[in-house]
């Protein structure tokens, strides 16, 4: 009986993990390969190197932090401001490798210093700022007011791990969901 390999995912998840806490640098064959406790040498039957895993943790970021996100909150159907609710939640309650916070942190840290990663950031911004430009299009006719109210949900979910400040008696949760609700007005 043959050895069971470790799923190519495994690798690519642990990858992120390595990336969220460390940066690009952080992300080692050996030290995945320690993590996950297996030897490095199956690492080489799904990769060729440590660039093409790099390139599929975007890939995976990509898709699952954009494009899955966008499948699920249209899956259910509803009205665009039902469907901005249903992303609000899917948002706040993003975790793992490739929909939690960390993961975009350090990729949008790793794009300051890296044009390929930038530019594929830029995509990944653009996708999403797209869609959230349909769902606000939807209610709003001020194509201004679209833009404000998309740049504002998107500047909320990237810049509210950095947000220190106390809201007086309010709670962060509380506060994030008046800005929603003001955002549906």
């Amino acid at each position: 009986m043959g050895a069971t390999r470790t799923p190519r995912g495994s690798w690519i998840e642990e990858g992120l993990r390595a990336l969220a806490t460390g940066g690009p640098d952080a992300v080692r064959i050996e030290s995945l390969a320690q993590t996950l406790g297996v030897s490095k040498g199956g690492f080489y039957g799904y990769f060729g190197n440590r660039d093409a895993l790099l390139g599929e943790m975007l890939d995976t970021w990509e898709r699952e932090g954009a494009e899955a996100v966008i499948e699920q909150v249209e899956s259910t159907g509803g009205d665009p401001r039902t469907k901005l609710r249903r992303l609000f939640a899917i948002a706040a309650a993003a975790d793992g490798p490739a929909k939690g916070v960390t993961a975009e942190l350090a990729i949008r840290d790793w794009a300051r210093r890296d044009a390929s990663v930038a530019e594929r950031l830029r995509r990944v911004d653009n996708r999403r700022m797209d869609y959230l430009r349909s769902l606000f299009g939807a209610f709003c006719t001020d194509e201004d007011d679209v833009e404000v109210r998309c740049t504002v949900f998107y500047s909320m979910r990237i810049g509210n791990y950095f947000l220190a400040a106390d809201h007086g008696p309010r709670s962060r949760a509380e506060v994030m969901e008046l800005t929603r609700d003001w955002l549906l007005r």
